[in-house]
């Protein structure tokens, strides 16, 4: 027991402290640095900084989303690891020191360069923690993320602490800290097996854990797990353009940055701490399995829980925004910590979809980031376009109003807690079939690549979609799948079948 346990908490370790400075570089380049300290102010202006970082990293997001550009992506994102992502830190230090030197060059030309040379990493970043969070059970990634979120927003706060104009450039150094703990997971088994990959850096499916495996007969997803993935997904494009809105108003000139972005991290940090508290005293103790509702009566399981607390104190902030103005405090940072927890509940589903709709945790993270951030680029222009309309009407309450009809539109009619119910369905059926493959694999003895391809060959992937996956020819394919029926002692594809499904009635 104690073999299997300290590999285990030492990726817990890692996980969160990596996760914790990719999350604490995120924020930083989002909202840290896109204040715009210049003479020269106008809606575009002030919001450069956002937008193009938002648009760099939704366009990579949008290529990870095709197979070839994904392959040379994750082999830069590999490489990007490899050399700790020093050159990233060295060029963005490097554009701090020229923006000092050089003030008479326009502050958009900053904006573009830091947007492309800051998102596009970023993105390759948060794809690889993606790999490396699917890889366990959700039980475990799940806390994961808001304690690494939790863990980045601190930092965040401690650094807008200290009394020195500028102090979060020091956040670019981050990047260093999340390439080590990538490198450092990468030797580390996930749930007591090794990490397989192919050569260009994709993730491949595993048989156990968090399997990114199809989870209904034949190549598609089951009916109700793509329909509950098409809800993440439009509920996440929602979330994104109130969230946008939001923030084209926290970016003004006129906007205290400083005073109302701590107070948004420090709620968030607080809002980690409540949502925890939904998993017990011990969120990363074995056994636990209450990430989703857990069964007839189960209202809300702790990421449900967490999914209404992010939206109650994001509702809250829109209520209060007048009343929060009047004593000195912005009801926009009350906003955006709600806006944060929602993120982290976001980034756990996107774990989840990537089980439920059959595809691997990078390209989920990949699909759900890109309608994330799209949403935000168009709340972004939303809010210019409310606030170019002329006439004598408070742009901010308009804003704050469309966001807020935007957010409970969401919340009651695209991603519902009823649709949280819905998802623990799914993936139980999704774990039993993870088990069977893995009594499967342990009983047949397959190899490594075999136990690989063994779940796509039990959903019905052709051997031309299988060899597409793993970048392999298709006679290679056939060789396996016939080593595959040896070692089981089956002689086709269906008797295979038969035979799994025998194992998941046994197993249920």
């Amino acid at each position: 027991m104690g073999h299997s346990v300290a590999p285990r908490l030492r990726q817990a370790r890692l996980a969160i402290i990596g996760f914790g400075c990719n999350q604490a570089f995120l924020f930083a380049m989002l909202y840290l640095g896109s204040y715009n300290e210049g003479s020269q102010h106008g809606f575009f202006v002030d919001r450069a900084d956002l937008l193009c970082v938002l648009v760099a990293m939704a366009a990579t997001f949008a290529l990870m989303m095709r197979a070839r550009p994904r392959a040379v992506l994750m082999a830069g994102a590999e490489k990007l690891a490899a050399c700790l992502a020093v050159p990233l830190c060295a060029v963005l230090f490097a554009l701090v020191a020229l923006r000092a030197a050089l003030p008479g060059v326009p502050w958009l030309a900053f904006a573009v360069i830091e947007g492309v040379v800051a998102g596009v990493p970023l993105a390759l970043l948060l794809c690889l923690w993606g790999r490396v969070l699917g890889e366990v059970s959700i039980d475990q990634s799940v806390p994961e993320v808001f304690i690494g979120s939790a863990l980045g927003a601190a930092v965040c706060f401690l650094v807008m602490a200290v009394p020195v104009a500028g102090a979060y450039v020091v956040l670019y150094a981050l990047p260093v800290g999340s390439a080590w703990a990538l490198r450092a997971l990468s030797a580390v088994p996930a749930g007591g097996q090794t990490r397989p990959a192919d050569a260009a850096g994709a993730q491949a499916p595993r048989t156990s854990g968090a399997s990114s495996v199809p989870d209904a007969a034949g190549a598609a997803p089951s009916e109700e797990a793509a329909k509950l993935s098409g809800r993440i997904v439009a509920g996440t494009v929602v979330y994104g353009v109130a969230t946008g809105a939001v923030e084209a108003l926290a970016a003004s000139a006129e906007y205290s940055a400083h005073a109302s972005l701590s107070v948004t991290f420090a709620l968030f940090v607080l809002y980690c701490v409540a949502a925890l508290q939904l998993y017990g005293g011990r969120p990363l103790s074995a056994g636990v399995r209450a990430v989703l509702p857990g069964g007839n009566g189960a209202e809300v399981g702790p990421l449900g829980g967490a999914y209404r607390l992010a939206l109650l104190l994001m509702v809250g902030g829109f209520v209060a925004v007048p009343l929060l103005e009047s004593v000195g405090v912005s009801g926009v940072s009350v906003v955006l910590a709600g806006y944060l927890g929602v993120f982290s509940v976001l980034i756990s589903l996107f774990l989840i979809m990537g089980r439920i709709a059959g595809r691997d945790s990078v390209r989920s993270f990949a699909r759900g980031f890109a309608a994330l951030f799209a949403g935000e680029i168009a709340g972004v222009l939303l809010g210019g376009a409310i606030g170019a309309v002329p006439g004598a009407f408070d742009t901010s309450a308009a804003l704050v109003a469309a966001a807020g009809v935007a957010v409970m539109y969401a919340y009651l009619f695209l991603f519902t807690e009823r649709d949280m119910a819905a998802l623990s369905v799914v993936v139980a059926q999704t774990d039993r079939f993870e088990e069977a493959c893995a009594r499967i694999v342990g009983e047949a003895k397959l190899s490594k690549r075999e136990a690989e391809i063994l779940p796509l060959a039990l959903r019905g992937r052709t051997a031309e979609r299988i060899a597409g996956e793993f970048f392999i020819s298709k006679n290679t394919v056939d060789t396996h799948l016939r080593r595959i029926y040896a070692k089981c002692g089956v002689h086709t594809r269906q008797e295979l079948i038969d035979l799994a499904e025998r194992i998941e009635g046994e197993l249920s």
